[in-house]
């Protein structure tokens, strides 16, 4: 295969100041301001003796890296291979199969009623293994994609700041749900309806900022990875986690956690390593899969809550059963000329 330098140079420049606009401080801001919001919301869904017990048996734990970083790296090569991508748009998605879990797959957990002490152990760990195994991973899959080194690409500091984003404000949710928990429901109304404001600024600000440079990523081939990437994890996670026989809200958990990329350091990665006129729009390529990521979460969780409304519960059908089970007993009781605990008097002439 050909070196990534002896490739084509693209015929592109990303938008004016890119990067450095007000728009683009801005969403920067809002999404740090969402990511602490919704820490702060999921720790307040956890309990330290829980957490502990993942520690003690890693055996979710354990499944979980494996899948995250056996199955998503290995699934991106392959899939380049099988598109027959260029080196510049394999080593992309590449990039974006050796980042840590995401904090996407901690709200998609919660909605998907999975184990979240499990989840934030998760996106911990891997974000925290990532400082070792990005480097590996990337030196492994990217020799003959790649002459360079992607090792020292790596961002450090913004691994390490990720983890103080995930860490500070889930213990503070924590602590809170433990010693004041009769303020959890004010907090959490209020991190939603904060968390909706954000939602909608960072969609304008996400259409000022970008505007039609993301169509130039959106080719035939491109489209198919990044729609089966997130596809391939979330599968994938939740039938080695069943092979492991893990119980059902653990696979779907891990199953999250495998199919949800941390998007942010991808991005960062791709960044400091080429300039514009050598990756070209394949600098949109992490912005894509977020959105297909996101779309297949969401249809997911869509499909669990219509699955859980037809299906009825455990609780739910050993009730209806006693209900048939007393029903059959009180007509021959009565029959009988007898209640449930009373026996017939003795006959007195």
């Amino acid at each position: 295969m050909e070196a990534l330098n002896e490739s084509a140079q693209f015929n592109f420049s990303l938008p004016h100041n890119f990067g450095k606009r007000p728009t683009d401080w801005a969403l920067s801001v809002i999404l740090v301001i969402m990511l602490l919001t919704i820490m702060l919301l999921l720790g307040c869904t956890m309990e330290f003796s829980k957490i502990k017990v993942h520690f003690w048996k890693p055996k979710g734990l354990a499944i979980a890296l494996v899948a995250q970083y056996g199955v998503m790296p290995l699934t991106a090569f392959a899939l380049g291979k099988v598109f027959q991508l260029n080196n510049v748009e394999a080593l992309a998605i590449l990039i974006c199969g050796c980042s840590p879990g995401g904090n996407l797959s901690n709200v998609f957990t919660l909605a998907m009623k999975g184990d979240m002490n499990l989840s934030i152990v998760m996106t911990t760990c891997s974000t925290f293994f990532a400082l070792g195994m990005m480097p590996l991973l990337l030196y492994i899959y990217s020799r003959g994609i790649y002459d360079g080194t992607l090792k020292d690409k790596v961002p450090y500091g913004g691994i390490i700041i990720s983890l103080i984003l995930i860490l500070i404000p889930c213990t503070i949710g924590i602590i809170l749900k433990s010693k004041r928990p009769q303020y959890v429901r004010y907090v959490t109304k209020g991190g939603m309806i904060l968390l909706l404001l954000c939602s909608v600024a960072v969609v304008v600000l996400s259409v000022l900022n970008v505007g039609k440079s993301i169509l130039f990523v959106m080719t035939p081939h491109l489209l198919a990875t990044s729609s089966l990437m997130p596809f391939i994890g979330f599968l994938l996670g939740y039938i080695l986690s069943a092979l492991f026989c893990l119980n059902r809200r653990c696979r779907r958990t891990v199953s999250m956690e495998t199919g949800c990329q941390n998007i942010q350091l991808c991005s960062t990665i791709l960044n400091v390593t080429f300039p514009p006129e050598v990756i070209g729009p394949l600098f949109f390529f992490p912005l894509l899969y977020m959105i297909f990521q996101l779309g297949e979460g969401l249809l997911l969780i869509a499909i669990f809550r219509c699955y859980e409304k037809i299906k009825p519960s455990k609780h739910k059908t050993e009730m209806i059963y006693k209900a048939d089970t007393t029903e059959e007993t009180i007509p021959t009781a009565l029959g009988n000329g007898t209640h449930k605990g009373e026996a017939c008097p003795p006959y007195t002439a």
